[in-house]
């Protein structure tokens, strides 16, 4: 809800606060006082497009400030909210209350804050839109909007009607897709067999030359190895030689064509022949050396027989790696690279299918899409037909006790038939409809004033004074649906008095044990129904008129509501009608 409210230099405000709480709030005052700003400022806190001509005179800036408490809210609106601070950088107050600043300047120029962060005003409309709804003098015009009454109308079927619209909103969205794909696939019929052919031809390519994975790393270590293979064979034989004795090697040590083999055999055999003990010691170490080296010299052996002997295989290699370097010139940078484009090119081309066949089958899961489709609309057509009659008895009913008893509210659900711009209407019980994101259904409220009058739009049977309580009315009716956000009418009560204008108090007191309502009237008999009584006090002086807002003692109020009364001020009379209609009031909020 809705805890504080700060304006600085708005119109006829130079400086005022507010603390507001649960309940039913009204604002009263003297025409021109500066009621309205108070609505006007909550419209900056919503986004609303600032005016420059609302700064106060001789002002530099106006200045809003609201802090918003989000204790109540439901789960998701929670989540959403938390997920759009954090998004933004804005922090919540110590209280855990959140701050939102909208700042006008003289030249026009608009800066909105939250929680201590600059933002776009677009986001204080995040912010307020589900804590806050601001109903003007202007805003009736909401509920001419076929997209609001039809939201009305879901909002009071509740749940049940918003899964079926769930449910028709998941069924449309595979009827569009296989729709677009079937567009798709007819107008770029030749395209794609282009294409198909293409992958075709590249993938006959690679098979052709079918690549391993790592064969080019591996064949360019192996035509390396080849190149130097006289040098490696030199090597490992003369190695071999020198263990085994093989070749002309010469030793100083032992006689010619002696390999290190028999060397470390010959030292082995005198070192054990020696009858000193501290030299046979070392027979087993020489033993060992020779195990090495015997393991060795089979290791040579097998490596030279490993070495190609054919002087073609070289040969042989470089044309194997220059068809490989002909599928990465064209594919991707390495072999592996070939293989995963070959693997996303199968997978593209058993997407592709443009024949007859594969139209067909398409064209038949549009068909069966549009057939689920029109199942879900006309299931959903129907709960809100259902839940139109009920809306429009529970508004009529409403209107009763708002001194229009003979005024009677018609909701009309009907199919919105498709026209000629149409791209692909949706059959429904043989009519062709315009399935859009909402349903196929128009939704309008239709008004009867009175007795034999015609069921006329809203806009063109009611007067002012009637739309708004016919606004009000349902207002009351939807709250049932929903709860937790805070309410504000300007002057809903314009152009009523009397009984009517005792029953919107009633209805306005209703209203706030599930919303936080805040009001801005003229008539004593809503002001009456308030739980709390603020008044903007308008004082002129040395610049002009200033206005500032404050909320009222019992004794303070009594009085106001006397002035309010015909204007009979601070009077006995005047203070026994106020204190008749407080008790009054207070007696049937009570009950």
């Amino acid at each position: 809800m809705l805890t504080e409210l700060r304006i600085d230099s708005l119109g006829a405000i130079a400086s005022a606060s507010a603390q507001f709480h649960e309940g039913f709030t009204v604002l009263t005052g003297e025409t021109g006082a500066g009621k309205t700003m108070v609505v006007t400022s909550l419209h900056l806190l919503g986004g609303a497009r600032a005016d420059a001509g609302r700064v106060r005179v001789g002002a530099e800036r106006a200045v809003v400030e609201g802090r918003f408490s989000t204790a109540n809210v439901g789960p998701q609106v929670a989540a959403d909210i938390d997920r759009m601070l954090e998004s933004t950088g804005a922090e919540r107050d110590e209280d855990g209350t959140v701050i939102a600043v909208r700042t006008v300047g003289a030249d026009g120029r608009s800066r909105a804050h939250l929680g201590g962060r600059g933002v776009p005003a677009g986001v204080l409309a995040e912010l307020t839109t589900p804590l806050l709804t601001v109903h003007g003098q202007n805003d009736q015009l909401r509920l001419q909007r076929p997209d609001q009454q039809r939201q009305a109308l879901d909002e009071f079927g509740g749940a049940a009607l918003g899964s079926l619209l769930d449910k028709y909103r998941g069924v449309r969205s595979q009827w569009l897709q296989a729709r677009t794909e079937l567009d798709e696939r007819t107008r770029s019929s030749r395209e794609l067999a282009q294409e198909a052919d293409r992958l075709e031809f590249a993938l006959n390519e690679i098979d052709g030359v079918a690549p391993q994975p790592g064969e080019d790393a591996a064949i360019v270590a192996e035509v390396k190895r080849l190149g130097a293979l006289d040098s490696l064979r030199s090597a490992a034989a003369g190695a071999q030689a020198a263990l085994s004795g093989a070749g002309d090697l010469t030793d100083e040590v032992g006689p010619a064509g002696s390999g290190a083999l028999d060397l470390l055999g010959e030292a082995r055999s005198r070192v054990e022949s020696s009858d000193d003990q501290a030299l046979t010691v070392l027979a087993p170490r020489l033993g060992e050396a020779i195990t090495i080296l015997t393991d060795v010299a089979s290791d040579l052996t097998g490596y030279l027989e490993g070495l190609p002997s054919d002087p073609g295989a070289l040969d042989v290699l470089l044309s194997r790696q220059a068809e490989l370097k002909t599928l990465t010139r064209k594919y991707a940078a390495d072999v592996d690279g070939v293989l995963e484009w070959a693997a996303q090119a199968r997978d593209r081309l058993g997407r592709i299918d443009v024949s007859a066949d594969a139209l067909a089958s398409l064209a038949a899961r549009v068909d069966s899409a549009a057939t689920a489709l029109a199942e879900a609309a006309g299931a959903l057509s129907r709960a809100r037909a259902k839940s139109a009659g009920k809306l429009g008895k529970a508004v009529t009913a409403e209107l009763a006790g708002l001194a229009m008893g003979k005024a009677k509210l018609e909701v009309v659900v009907r199919p919105m038939v498709a026209t000629a711009q149409d791209s692909a209407p949706l059959e429904v019980d043989g009519q062709a409809v315009h399935a859009g994101s909402a349903g196929v259904d128009e939704v309008e409220f239709r008004l009867a004033a009175h007795d034999g009058a015609p069921a006329l739009m809203l806009g063109k049977s009611a007067s002012g004074g009637e739309l708004s309580r016919v606004m009000l009315a349902l207002e009351v009716v939807l709250a049932g649906a929903q709860s937790g956000a805070t309410m504000v009418f300007d002057e809903v009560d314009a152009g009523v008095g009397g009984r009517a204008a005792v029953e919107i108090g009633r209805r306005l007191a209703r209203l706030s044990r599930t919303h936080q309502v805040i009001v801005v009237t003229h008539l004593p008999q809503v002001a009456a129904f308030a739980d709390t009584h603020l008044v903007v006090d308008k004082v002129d002086g040395k610049r002009g008129a200033d206005s500032g807002v404050r909320t009222l003692s019992d004794d303070e109020r009594v009085a106001e509501l006397a002035r309010m009364l015909a204007g009979l001020g601070d009077t006995e009379t005047g203070r026994a009608h106020a204190e008749e209609l407080l008790a009054t009031a207070g007696a049937e909020r009570a009950s």
